[in-house]
């Protein structure tokens, strides 16, 4: 069997892998990317632990998958006619079976100035810019913007604001600012932090997030960013770091070819009881008009999911809401699985197991212990002089 697979994400990466075992199956799998990126670990990266626990290669993955061919390009047009996927490049691959799972991409909800002046940490490239801006604004001379604001108190936000304030003091530390002053601010349109999880673990991680420093702003609404100032709910904020962790979207490729898709209200792609969009396409993960998409989860099961349908399974796809947990500064977690709930070392502890597992989904005993154990590894070189 021959199977194309547009995402080098979880959902396209375990259907690979997967699909893999049984050799008479045929894999190409394209991704726009070079490297698996662990999304869980992006906070991490971007207040100073190693890259390592955040992009694992492609090709190491897929080491010794003989039956599965590694394209890079990214994907522009599909023509289901034709069964035809046409590239950046240029290049046409056509496919028999075809999976999509691109997973999503930021939106600004069309807010002036955040495009242009708003941080990120969904990339490798938004981390770097972010952190050299970071080792710009505590190496000048005058060190004046000590206010930090981070909007969106979903999971990243949330994670990124309790670890923030300890990256922050590391960079007073090596840059000799001991009396610089720093101010975190965690600003959020939805009524409570986490507004997806049951309310009181969003007062729990609120009082958490409050003792560790971090200023939380709650029905706010970001209007406007210049240079130097957020209008936040009619009121300006002065700031020169703002790091935008609100707002995701459908991959654009969807909207690029609206004529081949049907989308539901909002705006994800309708899928059959088995994932499928049409007879010869699947779309998973985040992609997909399915309960709990959006979360890497639900792209694991799904992309197992298909990969047992493909090889035989007549089972209907059933979603399952996964157990969240979040961290909230070194030691802390807050873990929820329906009306279940841990907070402090012992969800802490669940959640770096769970990274292990997440990591072993994906990369054999030794590799993913080597990946898991990045995670308490600074960069030597995380600042420019390599302190």
């Amino acid at each position: 069997m021959k199977i194309t697979i547009v995402g080098g994400g979880f959902g396209g990466v375990k259907a690979a892998l997967e699909l893999s075992k049984d050799k008479t199956n045929h894999i190409t799998l394209i991704s726009d990317k070079t490297d698996f990126q662990y999304y869980p670990g992006l906070y991490g990266t971007a207040t100073g632990r190693s890259h390592l626990q955040s992009w694992v290669p492609l090709g190491e993955i897929f080491a010794g998958r003989d039956n599965i061919l590694v394209i890079i390009d990214t994907i522009t047009k599909i023509s289901k006619s034709t069964k035809s996927l046409t590239g950046e490049s240029g290049a046409v691959y056509t496919y028999t079976t075809l999976i999509l799972a691109l997973g999503s991409v930021t939106t600004y909800y069309g807010i002036k100035g955040l495009d242009q002046y708003a941080y990120g940490i969904k990339s490798a490239e938004e981390i770097k810019r972010l952190k050299r801006h970071l080792f710009d604004e505590f190496s000048q001379a005058d060190h004046s913007d000590g206010n930090f604001i981070i909007v969106g108190a979903g999971p990243t936000g949330v994670e990124l604001a309790s670890s923030l304030g300890t990256y922050l003091r590391k960079l007073k530390i090596h840059y000799n600012k001991h009396e610089a002053t720093t101010h975190i601010t965690l600003i959020e349109a939805a009524s409570r932090v986490l507004p997806h999880m049951s309310e009181k673990t969003s007062f729990i991680v609120k009082q958490r997030l409050q003792n560790l420093g971090v200023h939380v702003e709650l029905n706010k609404k970001v209007e406007k960013q210049t240079i130097d100032t957020l209008i936040v709910s009619g009121k300006p904020m002065k700031s020169q770091t703002v790091i935008w962790t609100s707002g995701v979207a459908n991959n654009p490729f969807f909207d690029a070819n609206a004529d081949q898709f049907t989308f539901s209200k909002n705006h994800k792609i309708i899928v059959d009881e088995y994932l499928r969009e049409s007879e010869h396409v699947y779309v998973i993960g985040d992609n997909a008009f399915t309960p709990f998409s959006g979360l890497a989860q639900t792209a694991l099961r799904d992309g197992i999911y298909v990969a047992r349908h493909l090889m035989g399974s007549k089972k209907k796809y059933v979603a399952k809401m996964p157990p969240v947990v979040v961290p909230v500064g070194e030691n802390w977690a807050v873990f929820e699985y329906k009306k279940i709930r841990f907070t402090g070392v012992p969800a802490s502890l669940i959640r770096s197991a769970a990274d292990f597992v997440g990591y072993s989904d994906l990369l054999p005993f030794g590799q993913a212990l080597g990946v898991w154990h990045a995670q308490r590894i600074y960069e030597d070189d995380y600042f420019p002089t390599g302190k």
